[in-house]
């Protein structure tokens, strides 16, 4: 670790500390899904009136219930349908994930271009995570796809930081390295204070650890085997993880090299685009 490096990440960690580091707030509109949904006798009409207030994420729901893992016979065109398709739960923890997209914008063209790519990732694993969790367990798989979705979201208040330090966000490989350092811990934080479900509140602190062997297949598992299986065939150095030794992948018992999988989780990685 460089000095500056050291130095940003001393910054962070007393900021978190502290609590004096600015952290992104829950879109409106996830807010007022979940409160929504928290009322067990909620209908279908009624949620969709609440969607249907975002017309971007309404078209999203939409194109996710028409993807080749879910598509029936007939196409749906419609917000109500689509929610009838997937049920009220199962619908508001994907859209509850999907706003998410509100927040992933900066005042630079370098971070911008940083959070894209995060959230790109994110889209993919939510993906592929949902694929595992649907075919190969018995959770449920808009949880998995939620925990995709949100297993980065630490990486956030680092980009923003960023914009504020010029010495930082004109050194990229510094940069990344305090964020391969900092955003689990991070991204705990955010579930934490955003009242994310105790199932998925730590993920983003606990989905780096290739060790970790729960009593349990768990979403911290679908999503770690879903990020080592979108990083193949890349630079990055979790590419180079014999994904077979995992406890998280003996637990799914699956073959990871079998070409039927490949096919199937290939299909996924573009399900939430």
């Amino acid at each position: 670790m460089n000095k500056l490096e050291e130095k940003v990440q001393q910054a962070l960690v007393k900021a978190i500390d502290n609590d004096d580091l600015v952290l992104p707030t829950l879109p409106e509109v996830a807010l007022n899904i979940r409160q929504a949904a928290e009322d067990p006798e909620i209908s279908i009409s009624h949620l969709s009136k609440v969607i249907g207030r975002d017309t971007a994420l309404s078209a999203r729901l939409i194109k996710v219930v028409n993807s080749p893992l879910l598509r029936a016979t007939q196409e749906v065109t419609d917000l109500h349908t689509a929610i009838t398709r997937l049920g009220t739960n199962y619908s508001s923890n994907l859209a509850i994930g999907l706003v998410m997209e509100q927040i992933f914008h900066a005042r630079s063209d370098v971070v911008e271009q940083k959070m894209r790519d995060v959230w790109r990732r994110s889209l993919e694993v939510a993906g592929v995570s949902y694929a595992l969790c649907r075919n190969h367990s018995q959770l449920k798989p808009d949880q998995a796809a939620l925990g995709g979705l949100v297993h980065q979201i630490g990486v956030l208040p680092i980009l923003t930081y960023a914009e504020d330090h010029y010495e930082l966000l004109s050194d990229p490989v510094s940069l990344n390295h305090v964020i391969d350092s900092i955003h689990p811990q991070l991204g705990d934080k955010l579930l934490g204070r955003w009242d994310f479900p105790e199932m998925l509140a730590k993920l983003p602190g606990q989905y780096l650890d290739l060790e970790r062997d729960s009593a349990h297949l768990d979403y911290v598992d679908i999503v770690q085997v879903a990020v080592l299986y979108c990083y193949r065939g890349t630079d990055h150095p979790l590419a180079d993880v014999p994904i077979s030794s995992v406890p998280a992948m003996k637990k799914l018992q699956v073959d990871p090299y079998s070409d039927a999988l490949r096919a199937e989780l290939d299909e996924a990685r573009s399900m939430f685009d």
